[in-house]
């Protein structure tokens, strides 16, 4: 007489323990992996700056203020007209970087698409060397805006790479302005 497997009740706790078997070992195996993939999401702190509002009534005319946001300090710079006409006579084609880098905005990299307000006033920038992540300096550099010392990039008074290593410009964060003295980041 044949007996079907099917009916078989070895074969059914041997499937059950198959599948037991296989259900622990996925569990334990997510639960081995969670830690490594979770210390990838940023840390409390760095969320609990994801946005943050900046007073900039005490900023004068040609200085910047430097706060940090997200772990990396952010250039806030009032510029005198002399900068901003330094910025906005440029010819487009002389740029490196032709696109804005703005996250507000897209667009090319003229000065009017990288300054927060019409006038060209304000300007806001994460202050780090797109070579390799130094902070540039301020007020330097061939082009009087920003120049990164540790291999010689230069940018303009609008924050776009003019010389050196650098292949992009500083990007620009989300901002905007929550009142005449007040700009929020993020």
């Amino acid at each position: 007489m044949f007996v079907s497997t099917d009916s078989d009740p070895q074969g059914t706790r041997r499937d059950f323990l198959y599948v037991a078997t296989a259900a622990t070992g996925a569990v334990a195996g997510g639960a081995a992996v969670w830690p490594l993939i979770n210390q990838m999401n940023p840390s409390a702190d760095v969320q609990a700056l994801s946005s943050i509002e900046v007073d900039i009534s005490g900023i004068e005319l040609g200085t910047q203020l430097t706060v940090k946001y997200l772990g990396k300090p952010v250039f806030i710079r009032r510029r005198t007209e002399d900068e901003i006409k330094a910025a906005r006579d440029l010819d487009l084609s002389e740029l490196r970087d032709g696109d804005s880098r703005n996250a507000n905005i897209a667009g090319d990299a003229s000065d009017a698409n990288r300054a927060m307000d019409e006038s060209g006033e304000w300007l806001v920038m994460i202050g780090v060397c797109t070579h390799l992540g130094c902070v540039p300096l301020g007020d330097a550099g061939d082009f009087d805006g920003w120049f990164c010392p540790c291999h010689g990039s230069h940018y303009d008074t609008s924050g776009r790479i003019r010389k050196g290593p650098a292949p992009t410009n500083l990007p620009i964060p989300l901002t905007s302005f929550i009142d005449d003295t007040t700009i929020k980041l993020g």
